[in-house]
């Protein structure tokens, strides 16, 4: 044997034993730092109109979004429906659309109830539909509609049909709730029946609710449980059943508004809801909760418990909310909604294009309700000029799949996501290979789209500006 061919096959002979070397690991075992998160489909929902105008963003500057109220998401606007039309096909939608454009600005959420029934003001449905004659009761000075009547379900109709037709299947709305029918649109009728002794029962709510489903289409609609009766503590009913069956959630607006035991009634009838869709709770406004002796922070965050809650509204002056009740509020940024932690992720510090490897990944859902919207693992890595190399996602786990439990118990769920960089392949013209650098790079972890875009904040430091964490580096080679 020459000194050429010696010198080759101790070449191949070395390479054929230094890729036989079990490959070193990288480890993220990140510490969840403790911050309430913006995430869709959760949070603090800010009370800018509470039926009256005044209440509660009056106080706002035009730039004022409350980036200081951890975990706010969402603006909630709830107002009479008089506002919003008040001559017919003319449309003040203006009263939504300036509040809602200084949330969405910087990427927060919109949430609707529109009213036909209010006891400050007389007529919370719009005149004209009565001088149109729909039948209507006077209650202690303002008006009920007759919610059975044809000429108010036909405008009503109208009114749905242009309110979905701005707002359906808009991103920036988070939900709608259905809120023609009771006091304040909460469903009940408990201030008004007593008097002219009219009950409507479920074939009148049933009418309401089918006249939303008609209109919204991709919206997360919501009933108030007072649909079944204000303080009637019932799993099932009727209408609850019906509402369930079209894909209409729940709310409870009553939340702290008598003190223990009747703090809230309808906790039982969540459980039907919360496997499947977000419920959203209401606490009392604050002052008149402290009034009556109501008011209880440990009862606030047993009720996000209790629902297995997905949203919480401030329901006051929201700096007053949050000075008076910052702790209990950073408690319950931990458990409402969900809070994805991956708890461990390991790799081979080295791969090889080309070479299929595997990331070994941890997850579990530390919060009380499930990712609804769902999401997938994805492992980006990326050069020291922050661009992307290569982005691999595991489409066979989705996180809304992760069980919920008691604080500190939330089982953990095993992932393995295969990879591959480089990828390699032939067609009848011959053998191609995607085009990657060698080199060390920076590893990030997200959870998203299918795609490999990032949706969810994780409760982790490193964060890039997109909801990618950097976990460590990783080699490609030849």
């Amino acid at each position: 044997m020459d000194w050429l061919n010696a010198k080759q096959l101790l070449t191949v002979c070395t390479l054929s034993w230094a890729l036989s070397l079990p490959l070193q690991a990288g480890s993220f075992t990140p510490t969840d730092n403790g911050r309430a998160l913006i995430n869709p489909g959760m949070g603090w929902t800010m009370h800018f109109y509470s039926n009256l105008l005044v209440n509660y963003g009056s106080k706002l500057e035009p730039s004022d979004v409350l980036d200081d109220f951890p975990g706010l998401s969402t603006v909630y606007l709830r107002l009479p429906w008089s506002f919003l039309e008040p001559e017919e096909g003319d449309f003040a939608w203006e009263t939504i659309d300036t509040p809602a454009a200084r949330w969405t600005d910087v990427g927060k959420k919109v949430a609707l109830r529109i009213t036909s029934t209010e006891n400050w003001m007389q007529m919370g449905t719009p005149k004209w539909v009565f001088d149109a004659g729909a039948r209507f009761y006077e209650v202690n000075g303002y008006r009920e509609p007759e919610y059975n009547d044809s000429i108010f379900l036909a405008k009503l109709d109208h009114f749905l049909e242009a309110l979905a037709a701005r707002y359906d299947n808009n991103p920036n709305v988070a939900f709608i709730d259905i809120g023609h029918f009771g006091m304040w649109g909460e469903g009940h009728t408990v201030l008004t029946s007593p008097v002219h002794g009219k009950e409507w029962g479920f074939e009148t709510q049933k009418r309401i609710i089918d006249l939303y489903c008609k209109h919204f289409k991709h919206t997360q609609l919501l009933i108030s449980d007072d649909f079944a009766g204000h303080d009637a503590p019932v799993v099932h009913a009727p209408i609850i059943d019906y509402a369930l069956s079209k894909g209409v959630s729940l709310r409870d607006d009553s939340i702290l508004v008598q003190p223990k035991p009747r703090h809230w009634y309808h906790s039982g009838m969540a459980q039907l809801f919360w496997p499947t869709l977000p419920i959203v709770l209401e606490h009392e406004h604050l002052q008149g909760s402290i009034e009556r002796g109501a008011w209880d922070k440990e009862l606030l965050l047993q009720s996000i418990e209790d629902y297995h809650a997905s949203y919480m509204s401030i329901h006051c002056w929201p700096r007053e909310e949050l000075s008076r009740n910052r702790d209990i509020i950073d408690r319950i940024n931990l458990r409402m909604g969900y809070r994805l932690q991956n708890i461990r992720t390991t790799w081979p510090d080295t791969i090889r294009k080309n070479q299929p490897f595997t990331i070994q990944s941890t997850w579990c859902n530390a919060g009380v309700a499930p990712c609804y919207g769902g999401g997938y693992p994805c492992f980006t890595i990326k050069d020291e000029k922050g661009g992307i190399v290569s982005v691999m996602v595991n489409g066979r786990f989705n996180v809304k799949d992760l069980p919920v439990a008691e604080p500190g118990k939330a089982p953990k769920q095993e992932v393995t996501t295969r990879c591959t960089v480089a990828r390699a392949w032939t067609d009848t013209f011959g053998s191609f290979a995607r085009t990657c650098p060698t080199g060390t790079f920076k590893l990030y972890v997200s959870v998203g789209k299918a795609d490999g875009t990032p949706q969810i904040a994780l409760p982790y430091e490193n964060d890039d500006g997109h909801h990618r964490y950097l976990m460590g580096t990783i080699v490609i080679q030849e």
